[in-house]
Order: structure tokens, then C-alpha cells, then sequence
């Protein structure tokens, strides 16, 4: 038998119900859309009735914005809190998506998607949306300020672009647009950071070279 657990309002629901319900969720929005899915089909796919689902999520804007969540609630910290990697490879990192198989259709960015298909700014995914695309130029800024670029809310702001476009154009070719993203990005991230100062020390040493043989 089943075990249940206390749900909210002293009601009851099958453990594990509100894991199913993000499973689902996420396995339809990706694959049909937001707007395409259903409540009962979800409720379906996920094994429990509308009552427990409403339980756990007060409607579908509330499990649509929680289904967002779920992706990257740390702001790409496997990109970004790396200690093994430079901040300049940190931001070259940030390009480094898996590849899709070849049958496959490459999802879009599901902040992007939701943001295409809700059009109300006002919506729960859409401010979750926003406050996250934000998040990563932030931390793709900070990460810019500690390689030393010399206007890093610049360079993270054409990084942040330059991925959410490889994203809408991966999906669209159904083909890999971040290798060029990445080699796109490098030439930026150079650009911006100070070039190196030169060897004072091989500098002396060839001048002296230089009196050397003059004399």
C-alpha cells in the first residue's frame, strides 16, 4: 500500500505526487508547449487526480512558473562556481552545451519559450523568466569583472544576447549554433580584456643586446 504523507490543508496525497507533476510538466511543455498542454493531460501523464494536483499548485500559472524553476534554480553554478577554470574560461564554458542527437529536435531555451507563448509581462513565468535572463548577464558581468574587462556590464550583457540567440537559432535550424557562439565570444571576451603588459625584463635584456653590438 501506498504511503501518504500530510498534504496542505490537512489533506492527503500519494508521496511523491508533486515530483510526477514537474516530471510531466516538463516533458510536455518541452515537447508540445505550454498553451498545448492541459491540465487533465498532465494529470494523466503524472498519475494523480486534479484534486491532489491543486493541492500542490494553486493553477497552472503556479505550476508553470515552479516548472521553470526546476531548471537551473542556481543560475548555471556549474558554469559559474567552478574553481578549476579561469573567470575567461568560465565565460567560454557558459557556450558549452551538449549536443543533441541526430533525431532529435533541439529544445529552445524554456525561458524563451515561455516568454514567447505568455504574453502577459504580468504572469508568473514571465517575471520568473525575465528575473533569470537577468540573472545570468549579472553573473556573466561579475564574471567579466574578475577577468579584468574594461566594461564588464558590457561584455556580459553581448554574452547573455549572443547565447540566447544561439539558443533561438539552434532550435529553428535544428542544428548546433554554439561552437560559432563560442568562437563568437572568445573574440569578444579578448577584445575586452586589457592586453597583456609587456615583458619589461626581455625588453631590458634586448636593449642591451642592441648596445652590445653596436659597440
Amino acid at each position: 500500500m501506498t504511503k501518504l504523507e500530510k498534504g496542505p490543508q490537512g489533506r492527503r496525497r500519494g508521496r511523491g505526487a508533486r515530483e510526477r507533476i514537474l516530471g510531466a510538466s516538463q516533458q510536455l511543455f518541452r515537447a508540445q508547449g505550454i498553451n498545448r498542454t492541459g491540465m487533465d493531460q498532465l494529470c494523466e501523464v503524472a498519475q494523480v487526480s486534479k484534486r491532489t494536483a491543486y493541492q500542490h499548485f494553486a493553477g497552472k500559472d503556479d505550476l508553470v512558473a515552479a516548472y521553470l524553476r526546476r531548471f537551473d534554480p542556481d543560475v548555471m553554478a556549474g558554469v559559474f562556481d567552478r574553481t578549476d577554470l579561469t573567470p575567461r574560461e568560465r565565460l567560454l564554458a557558459a557556450f558549452e552545451v551538449p549536443a543533441s542527437g541526430p533525431e532529435e529536435l533541439t529544445p529552445l531555451c524554456p525561458y524563451i519559450a515561455a516568454s514567447v507563448e505568455i504574453h502577459d509581462p504580468l504572469h508568473p513565468a514571465s517575471q520568473y523568466a525575465r528575473e533569470y535572463k537577468l540573472a545570468v548577464a549579472a553573473r556573466l558581468t561579475a564574471t567579466a569583472r574578475e577577468a579584468g574587462a574594461a566594461d564588464p556590464e558590457q561584455l556580459g550583457e553581448q554574452l547573455a544576447l549572443l547565447l540566447d540567440g544561439a539558443s533561438a537559432r539552434t532550435r529553428v535550424l535544428n542544428a548546433e549554433s554554439y561552437p560559432t557562439a563560442a568562437a563568437i565570444a572568445a573574440v569578444l571576451i579578448d577584445n575586452a580584456l586589457p592586453a597583456a603588459a609587456p615583458d619589461r625584463t626581455a625588453g631590458t635584456a634586448q636593449a642591451g643586446q642592441a648596445e652590445t653590438a653596436g659597440a
